[in-house]
């Protein structure tokens, strides 16, 4: 497997232009239809080109005048000596542009401006089609793909790119620099690092505004019809393989046991990723809101916290479900368990439109509060974060923690809401609530009306769980 190394941050512009001469030669457009399998696409419910089109059109409306807003993609990300990770895109370049491809950048104009004799609105550099690379790492839209596949009327290979002439001036731009850390792929001919240090020469380093990542936090909170589709996809992917692991636990099974069975699901329907690696906790291991190494071996009497996501085509999801292994929730885990859901239905009911983004939060901690002081856990509600230590709330969409304003719930958001409650061995009460964590979570849309649960179809009752998993 050959080797890719790059290691940066994207880098993300929005700059004040006054004057841009970007050179390139003419090139001869053929007109024979692409077929997509030809470069590497399989998947026919993919976004359409239309959807990028539009979102980088409501950018434009968002963006300040004569300016111009520069998206770099993701960088290959190094694994260990010549292996690299599955590639990821960024998710705001795949947003703008559909392009699921490294060594790329998109700018993007507020006004149409004069290139080649032509007024243009955007325009797209891919890297170009390479028989030799394809043949090690996969087919290229190339530029002609880029054309009729993404609909991007002007679209140039980055092997011209250097020869682009830009003179900016002015303070109304912002980007994330390259990291110290960025590395080089001595085969390319022109990659990641390249189109990052040439654009920092053509840039006068002025201090900025933060106005395009709040642009695209705006954009990005509210779904459209066509991203519902994809996460309400990822979602089903996702309750459907909770459920599965609620017939199949038992306590002879170990945590990587349970990653392997809901993680296949993903895979067998049609799944490309997990969203963020899973989470699964038993026993004190519950009590660890990150854990991630998914290793230990099932006891009689565990608490297991399942928190998983699949992801369908960069949209995911993010589902928590805390089962007994044995099938049977102790009277403690029991009353904890119930605790938590009762804050959870509380804030569940208060995402409505109009109400601040952390509603469900602050419904949620007063209820946990109440609660803990009612069981002797803690003295007082001012205690309440040694045991529920977390927010309540996130956005979902291309990233588990998606981008959004966090201002008043309006509708087409997905939020999770998802308390919890953890203590673990050695806490400052009876001990025996020790080694009991308890966390549920849901995907909820914000409407017009009442809340939507989208994973609301996973048991969640203490009562339902235990009679499916009898089963």
């Amino acid at each position: 497997m050959n080797n890719i190394i790059t290691n940066s941050l994207f880098a993300l512009g929005l700059i004040t232009l006054t004057s841009c001469n970007l050179l390139s030669q003419d090139k001869k457009e053929t007109k024979t239809p692409i077929n997509p399998h030809e470069v590497g696409v399989y998947d026919t419910d993919l976004l359409p080109a239309s959807f990028h089109t539009d979102r980088r059109e409501q950018l434009r409306n968002l963006m300040p005048d004569s300016s111009v807003a520069i998206f770099f993609s993701a960088p290959i990300r190094n694994r260990s000596n010549d292996v690299d990770f599955e590639y990821h895109q960024d998710p705001n370049f795949r947003y703008l542009t559909g392009l699921n491809e490294p060594h790329s950048l998109v700018i993007i104009y507020k006004h149409p401006t004069l290139f080649n004799g032509k007024l243009i609105k955007e325009l797209l550099f891919v890297q170009p089609r390479d028989a030799n690379k394809e043949l090690w790492l996969g087919k290229r839209l190339g530029v002609e793909g880029a054309k009729q596949i993404l609909e991007f009327e002007m679209v140039l290979p980055t092997t011209e790119f250097k020869s682009t002439n830009c003179k900016i001036d002015g303070t109304n731009y912002t980007y994330f620099p390259i990291d110290k850390n960025d590395t080089r792929d001595t085969r390319s001919k022109i990659d990641l690092f390249d189109l990052k240090k040439h654009f920092l020469t053509q840039t006068v380093r002025k201090t900025g505004s933060k106005n395009l990542a709040r642009f695209m936090g705006l954009l990005r909170e509210i779904k459209t019809e066509e991203e519902m589709v994809l996460m309400r996809k990822a979602i089903d992917i996702t309750c459907k393989s909770q459920t599965e692991l609620m017939k199949k636990l038992t306590p002879q099974m170990a945590e990587y046991q349970t990653e392997a069975l809901v993680e296949y699901h993903f895979r067998n329907e049609g799944a490309e990723h997990a969203g963020f690696p899973s989470i699964h906790g038993s026993g004190g291991n519950s009590c660890i809101l990150h854990y991630v190494s998914n290793r230990r071996m099932f006891e009689e009497n565990d608490l297991l916290v399942s928190d998983i996501g699949a992801e369908y085509h960069g949209y995911t999801a993010d589902v928590t479900r805390t089962l007994p292994v044995n099938g049977k929730y102790s009277s403690e885990q029991a009353i904890i368990y119930n605790l938590v859901l009762k804050a959870q239905s509380a804030g569940i009911d208060s995402c409505m439109a109009g109400n601040s983004f952390w509603i469900a939060g602050r419904v949620a901690n007063e209820i946990i509060a109440e609660g803990l002081v009612e069981l002797g856990i803690i003295k007082n509600k001012s205690e309440v974060k040694k045991y529920f230590p977390h927010g309540t709330s996130h956005y979902l969409g291309l990233d588990v923690h998606d981008v959004g304003s966090y201002g008043k719930l309006t509708p087409g958001q997905i939020i999770t809401v998802e308390p919890g409650i953890y203590i673990p061995a050695g806490s400052d009460c009876d001990p025996k609530w020790w080694n009991i964590g308890v966390r549920i979570e849901d995907d909820i849309l914000i409407t017009s009306g009442e809340p939507e649960n989208l994973s609301g179809c996973v048991p969640r009752t203490i009562n339902e769980i235990e009679a499916l998993m009898k089963k």
